[in-house]
């Protein structure tokens, strides 16, 4: 890879897609954030609980 910054002419930036309508909406509707925050949480906590026991190192 390149260590050189990528950067876009004011005509490829015109092809850069643009989020829905119903995207907009759902990033920005309170309720649904908070579900998907739960949500997540919920089974990383199930993760956890469930996780196979540590072994002590010999």
């Amino acid at each position: 890879m390149s260590d050189h910054p990528v950067s876009l002419t004011d005509e490829e930036l015109t092809y850069v897609t643009r989020p829905t309508a119903w995207t907009v909406f759902m990033r920005t509707f309170v309720p649904w954030q908070v579900w998907r925050f739960l949500r997540i949480n919920l089974k990383m906590v199930d993760m956890i609980l469930h996780r196979p026991e540590r072994r002590p190192r010999s």
